[in-house]
């Protein structure tokens, strides 16, 4: 192949972080129809926080890395990756629109001889049957004959500054057997702990997929001992601290599951083994298990401040923390708002506190106002303080200082604060 210039579509938290890394060694284009979100860019800020400014600016001075809205500064490229989200739908069916219109844009740029790489999480088949016949249609051009693809599922995790995109071993596949080396050539040569060449676009696609829901089912179990050790009055933390003393104990915490990877993408293999005649029964129990978490945690607030003798309707409420994980400005599917909508029943006194994320970005997404005010100002007033997010600014406080009143409830879903501080936790 000849000289390889990239063109990376979509810059969200999986594309920009790629496209920045790959600048270090090519020619490199980020495509986003986001003119907003491209002129930050190339103003050197990524809302995200997913690329430090210095690292950004560098790209864009000393390595000719661009952003852009505009088909022809992407033409002359000739390795193409696809970064966009897959969401599904109000039914939690996979949503492909985003995938379509991404094969659409490469279509309408890709030339013979070039490869089109999928990094979006799917179920195993969605590249070559939905996606790249879209670019034969737009293109003109035949699959494996005028142009060639690959897939390589993304690996990041938003807010981990410790397993950043360059040091994740990336799994990477190609058409024929002659481009998934040339595909692995091009991730290898980025990535400090290299690649996992696989068989096939399949197996790679399957392999992303039974990552997050793994994860899913795992995190699900430890959700279901937790609702069976509050029941009993036994210690969910404790139990869970004792048990992995064992070598081969896996230690893993309850929790909610949001963010726009774990408790989205095994929907994709649900949808798609029914299609086969098999029905997933215990994902789909993990994904309703795990959904009904941010209702469990609120109710077990209810139930504490009826114990305590508290009156829940109308009561002030203080909730630390919206985004899906800690130290990260990332609200996407965020289960707080599970939360939120079961106290708002009771009262619409519910103050939430996010230092870590966008107002207006919450505002639109979930209707949800964020206060202005700082910790200090909110000090005092609440009857009932509900740590939803791990974040470094909760650490260090006197989460109790918050209540007006000595009965108040502290509830902590993170299992961090110090266990005389708590009425109750996950």
């Amino acid at each position: 192949m000849e000289q390889i210039k990239i063109c990376v579509i979509g810059l969200g938290y999986v594309g920009l972080p790629l496209a920045r890394l790959f600048s270090t060694k090519y020619k490199t284009v980020g495509f986003d129809m986001n003119q907003v979100r491209v002129d930050a860019l190339m103003g050197g800020h990524d809302a995200t926080l997913e690329v430090a400014d210095k690292l950004l600016q560098d790209a864009i001075q000393n390595n000719g890395f661009i952003c852009t809205t505009k088909l022809e500064d992407i033409k002359d490229c000739n390795f193409y990756v696809v970064a966009v989200p897959t969401p599904v739908d109000t039914n939690n069916r996979p949503d492909l629109k985003p995938l379509w219109g991404a094969s659409e844009t490469v279509g309408k740029v890709i030339s013979k001889g070039d490869i089109v790489v999928y990094e979006s999480t799917v179920y195993p088949g969605v590249t070559e049957e939905e996606c790249l016949p879209v670019v034969e249609k737009v293109s003109g051009l035949k699959f494996n004959t005028d142009f060639f693809a690959g897939y390589s599922p993304e690996r990041i995790n938003p807010g981990d500054k410790e397993h950043t995109v360059e040091k994740i071993k990336k799994v990477t596949s190609g058409s024929t057997p002659e481009i998934a080396d040339i595909v692995d050539e091009v991730y290898n040569s980025v990535l400090v702990n290299g690649t996992h060449k696989a068989p096939s676009i399949k197996v790679a696609e399957a392999s992303k997929i039974i990552e997050n829901s793994q994860r899913d089912v795992n995190i699900a179990f430890m959700n279901e001992l937790a609702k069976i050790f509050n029941a009993m009055g036994i210690d969910t933390n404790d139990v869970i601290d004792a048990a992995a003393s064992k070598w081969n104990f896996i230690k893993l915490k309850p929790g909610l599951v949001g963010g726009h990877c774990i408790s989205v993408d095994p929907y994709y293999l649900i949808q798609k083994a029914q299609v086969y005649g098999v029905l997933p029964r215990v994902m789909s129990a993990a994904r309703r298990l795990n959904d009904g978490m941010g209702d469990y945690v609120a109710n077990q607030v209810i139930k504490l401040m009826n114990k305590k003798g508290v009156l829940v309707k109308d009561a002030k409420i203080l909730l630390l923390g919206i985004t899906f994980k800690e130290n990260c400005p990332d609200i996407r599917n965020t289960k707080i708002v599970d939360i939120y909508s079961t106290l708002s029943e009771y009262t619409s006194n519910i103050t939430v506190y996010d230092p870590w994320a966008n107002g207006v970005h919450v505002k639109y997404e979930y209707e949800i106002e964020l206060t202005n005010k700082s910790l200090e100002e909110l000090k005092g007033k609440f009857d009932a303080v509900i740590l939803g997010v791990a974040h470094d600014a909760f650490k260090q406080e006197d989460i109790r200082a918050f209540l007006k009143c000595e009965n108040g409830v502290v509830y902590d879903v993170k299992g961090m604060l110090n266990r005389e501080m708590i009425d109750g936790r996950l």
